[in-house]
């Protein structure tokens, strides 16, 4: 059932690269973490140090409270997602963003979920729509809304929204048997913005080449203009891999856990369960409250 291998995937990426998560030097996390390829503990001096193996950064936090969210309701509810979002940064042990803040901080002057999401271009606001695609993965309007209704709410940014609907695109297309170039093509033409089409293309055109030295050409940052492409070209060089795709974006430092998310829930959407390590499955400490949730969703 590729629709659960998706959502496990994307999961399964975001606690891949918890412990070198936000490492930019791409020589010292080589020398310091070796090539990553299992689910590790991040180290004291991290952006995670309060995090076991396993665990989510709070991008996957977050992806799991829409689930979570989803599950309760049945439907994608704005308002009761943006109570079990705020409530899971109430005395949140991990790490908070800039865009977690600054969200926060207009909830906690009164605006409501509509209007509260920050400025913030960070790719992770669209990343983390797996469980959406999961529900709605035969009604393409509804998951559009909703994919945009909850990146709003934290990314109040047109590319980042624009971003979401077309991994949500993209996502179905896999799930409906399309390869990956052919799941971006037609995303690309329901784009409507210029700019994330170009970026498709610089993907595209980077395809093959060697992931490290393309992200860093490309931008290893949290922004939607370094991610994106990146998310493009990995996917695309690695089709028929996850989890080198994973580790590859892993080790090309930066946003891996924003990166993996995406691609996660795209190849996981391509390739099915037998493309994710059993030994990544076995170490996600949330696998089976995944597992129930997913199946209360039917």
């Amino acid at each position: 059932m590729n629709e659960k291998a998706m959502t496990l995937a994307s999961f399964a990426g975001d606690s891949l690269a918890l412990g070198a998560h936000w490492v930019y030097d791409t020589k010292a996390l080589a020398e310091t973490f070796g090539r990553v390829e299992e689910l590790a503990k991040p180290l004291p001096n991290s952006y995670h140090p309060t995090k076991n193996a396993g665990e989510f950064t709070h991008y996957g936090d977050q992806a799991y409270v829409l689930l979570e969210s989803l599950a309760a309701k049945k439907a994608f509810d704005l308002d009761d997602f943006a109570a079990r979002w705020r409530e899971l940064f109430n005395g949140y042990a991990g790490y908070v963003d800039n865009a977690t803040k600054n969200t926060l901080s207009q909830f906690a002057a009164g605006w409501g979920p509509l209007d509260a999401g920050s400025r913030s271009t960070d790719f992770a606001g669209a990343a983390r729509i797996a469980p959406l695609v999961y529900l709605y993965r035969h009604d393409l309007d509804a998951l559009l809304r909703s994919a945009t209704l909850q990146t709003q709410m934290t990314h109040n940014s047109p590319q980042v929204v624009e971003a979401a609907c077309f991994l949500a695109r993209a996502a179905t297309a896999l799930l409906d048997g399309a390869d990956i170039r052919e799941a971006f093509s037609l995303a690309k033409a329901n784009a409507g913005d210029a700019q994330l089409a170009s970026w498709v293309d610089l993907g595209l055109a980077a395809a093959g080449k060697d992931t490290v030295s393309t992200v860093a050409a490309f931008g290893q940052s949290c922004h939607i203009d370094h991610a994106f492409p990146s998310v493009i070209q990995i996917a695309v060089s690695y089709e028929k891999d996850l989890r080198q795709a994973l580790v590859a974006s892993v080790m090309a430092g930066g946003d891996s856990a924003a990166r993996n998310l995406a691609l996660g829930m795209l190849l996981g959407a391509r390739l099915g369960l037998e493309a994710i390590p059993k030994t990544w499955l076995a170490g996600l400490r949330r696998h089976a409250d995944i597992e129930k949730l997913l199946a209360g969703l039917g």
